[in-house]
């Protein structure tokens, strides 16, 4: 179970703390003074200080560590925040207005990721080039190493909950979480979403009038990240700020394109619209115009080539999505990627 270090000497603070950490599911551990939280400092998975014993803790000059949160009862004062400063503390609370967020924050430990799931979002550079199968292929192929979240933000694309067999699995989509206000966990957001053997998918309910709000958006991709190995975020063609919200949080961003000369024109285009990310490679799907021809009219390097899949409508018919073996363009293309993008 994990533990949580709680240093205060309020009795009335110290209940509720451990209060919410019950409701979170974790382990307590109680210092009533700073020399006997020194002692406990380095092994607890979060410590959490008062703000009544915030600034002599920070005179014991502690080690930096992650995972500090210093809290108050009610507002919080400046020297709670020199202190928090002091501690190198990620943030600082107030009871009981935090209260919602501090239990989202304790139930998260043990659950997320030692390094943070990469996020990779994928973008058709043309009409009709395959993003949105693309980007199940990566998750499916994903998932046989490590939980995998397909995040689909193109309303009007088929839906990634049919595309991958889990439109009969019941769980949260966007109108559900757009909601919710404050934190949401790694955890929270994994259980609630549908899916089956380490592949979830978060998307649009049916006949859904609106989208997600640009901060619901930019709360998911920090919680799957926390929770996942693998986060795919199927690109609506049209920029707008929910998009942006998730392009300046992707390690990579994949253009599909068709290897013809219209696919290439419209690709080109949308390349000259995308921010200046760092990492944007292209997946050439088919046959035509040599994909260095492609590579060298976009500036954008060619990640992976692959032919048209056979069958793929009918097994996306059948429930099993666009990779459900090994073997296949799809597949082969999709794991070449994701190896590239774990390198």
């Amino acid at each position: 179970m994990a533990s949580v270090l709680v240093v205060t000497r309020d009795p009335a603070l110290r209940d509720e703390l451990t209060r919410l950490a019950a409701a979170a599911g974790v382990e307590v551990c109680s210092a009533g003074d700073a020399a006997s939280a020194l002692r406990r400092w380095s092994v607890a998975e979060l410590v959490v200080v008062g703000a009544d014993l915030a600034d002599p803790f920070a005179e014991l000059d502690p080690p930096r560590r992650s995972q500090v949160v210093v809290v108050a009862s009610g507002p919080a004062a400046d020297p709670a925040f020199r202190a928090a400063l002091a501690l190198g503390a990620e943030q600082v609370v107030s009871l009981p207005d935090s209260g919602p967020w501090l239990t989202a924050r304790m139930a998260d430990l043990g659950d997320e990721r030692a390094r943070p799931g990469r996020v990779v979002g994928v973008v058709g550079g043309s009409g009709g080039a395959g993003a949105s199968t693309f980007a199940c292929a990566l998750g499916q192929v994903g998932a046989r190493t490590g939980p995998v979240l397909v995040v689909d933000l193109d309303p009007l694309g088929p839906g990634l909950d049919r595309v991958l067999g889990l439109d009969e699995r019941t769980g949260a989509r966007w109108d559900d979480l757009d909601r919710t206000a404050g934190r949401l966990g790694a955890r929270a957001l994994r259980d609630a979403v549908p899916g089956r053997d380490g592949l979830g998918v978060l998307t649009w309910s049916a006949g859904s009038a609106s989208g997600p709000a640009p901060a619901t958006v930019r709360e998911c991709v920090s919680a799957a990240r926390r929770g996942h190995d693998l986060v795919v975020v199927d690109l609506p063609r049209s920029l707008d700020p929910r998009v942006d919200e998730v392009l300046v949080r992707c390690d990579v961003v994949l253009v599909l394109v068709r290897p013809t000369l219209a696919s290439t024109a419209a690709a080109v285009r949308l390349v000259g619209r995308l921010p200046d990310l760092g990492t944007v490679g292209l997946v050439a799907r088919g046959s035509g115009v040599d994909p260095g021809d492609v590579s060298a009219v976009t500036g954008v390097p060619v990640l992976a080539e692959m032919a048209d899949q056979r069958r793929l409508a009918e097994w996306v018919d059948l429930g099993l999505g666009p990779a459900p073996g090994r073997r296949g363009p799809l597949a082969r293309a999709a794991a070449h990627v994701l190896a590239q993008v774990a390198a």
